[in-house]
């Protein structure tokens, strides 16, 4: 079996977007003090679908949700002459292929997200060649089923946000994260106002369901020791990304205070990232995405180091690439899962894009033994609401 083409398409969502009211996430630009909604910034309403096809005619699908038209050109002018008449099983020299052809820029950022693109795309295929479901080529099925957690629960404010927990409770959810509306230049006030956003949620939900929250790397270290004593009370699951991603020792730090768990990493790249991270004692929870990280290759492997340090693997973004790599391993407890709603920050838009996403039952998905690959089509008649450019 030869790779005989690679396709990719860059779609823009045309359709309408719900407007996002003040503090409605917390993330790295409030520290600027903008005119406007800081969390426009962190809005992507584009995606990238990549497609390997072989000379057999099976054709592997990846996807990438970062900066989709320069993703787009990496894997045009970059990884697809690399790629054009070869094995796709022969899926770790076509890694370190791509990733060493293109280490003077591609390293972290948009450069390894276009290597998972195509990356997951490789092991789609290789599944259907083989006529098995990707968790299967990756060691098999871990557990009956995956428990997910509801990700959603923006700040709307502080009755809808209760409303909206008490319903993930009713369908059946174990475990929900919500996300804080204020940082470091809300002062004391803008603390108080984000332990009210997670009282209400403990309160509509109770003691038998895991909360986690978001600070979506919008902390300071100094603002984050502050909040962990507040938040202390209210027994998190896991507190996520409180500093931005390249602060590793603030990480380590805040988990030294054994106060609340630290989660991170959805802005880390390849095993050489999370190895510095786990050496440096800096996480309770490892959230690698597998369409950032370095695709299903990387994930895999990361997954195994992380079980060596005893440190849970609980994927940022669900979808099906992140499902098959919790299924194949035990150190894997449950998944994040994005509820589908209406356009708002773009997380949803991959509900627009694709076919086959399971959605739970009880709180729980499962993957099917009888759907090769990764069991995703591409919903043609959905990308009319898109801006296509191939």
């Amino acid at each position: 079996m030869k790779i005989r083409q690679v396709r990719t398409r860059a779609v823009q969502w045309t359709g309408e977007t719900q407007p996002l009211p003040p503090h409605f996430c917390t993330n790295p630009m409030d520290l600027l003090a903008l005119p406007q909604s800081s969390m426009k910034t962190f809005t992507f309403h584009g995606w990238l679908i990549v497609e390997v096809e072989s000379d057999d005619g099976l054709v592997g699908i990846g996807n990438a949700a970062l900066a989709p038209l320069v993703t787009k050109q990496v894997i045009d002018h970059y990884l697809k002459p690399l790629l054009l008449g070869q094995n796709p099983w022969d899926i770790e020299f076509l890694w370190q292929h791509m990733y060493r052809n293109t280490m003077a820029f591609g390293r972290k950022g948009i450069g390894m997200t276009a290597i998972s693109a195509v990356d997951i795309a490789l092991w789609d295929l290789l599944g259907k060649a083989a006529k098995q479901p990707v968790f299967r080529l990756l060691g098999g099925r871990t557990k009956p089923s995956i428990p997910v957690y509801a990700s959603r629960l923006y700040n709307t404010g502080v009755e809808t946000m209760a409303a909206e927990a008490q319903e993930y409770k009713a369908q059946g959810y174990k475990a929900m994260k919500l996300r804080f509306g204020w940082g470091p230049n809300d002062g004391a006030e803008g603390m108080r106002r984000n332990i009210e956003l997670v009282r209400a949620v403990r309160d509509a939900v109770g003691d038998d369901i895991d909360v986690m929250a978001d600070a979506y790397m919008g902390w300071t270290l100094d603002y984050a020791k502050r909040m962990l004593p507040l938040l202390e009370p209210f027994h998190l699951r896991w507190l996520e990304e409180p500093v931005i991603a390249d602060d590793v020792r603030g990480y380590a730090e805040l988990r030294s205070y054994g106060r609340v768990p630290i989660a991170g990493g959805e802005h880390e790249f390849t095993i050489y990232g999370f190895r510095d991270l786990l050496e440096a004692h800096a996480l309770d929870y490892i959230q690698f995405d597998t369409n950032r990280v370095g695709g299903i290759s990387q994930a895999r492997k990361i997954s195994a180091m992380a079980e060596a340090f005893s440190v849970p693997v609980v994927p940022h973004a669900g979808q099906m690439h992140n499902f098959h790599v919790v299924m194949a391993s035990l150190n894997s407890p449950m998944a994040e899962f994005f509820p589908p709603v209406d356009v708002e920050v773009g997380n949803e838009l991959f509900w627009y894009i694709f076919d086959g996403e399971p959605k739970p039952e009880d709180g729980s998905i499962n993957l099917d033994d009888s759907v090769p690959g990764l069991g995703l089509t591409i919903n043609e008649e959905q990308l009319a609401q898109f801006q296509v450019i191939e």
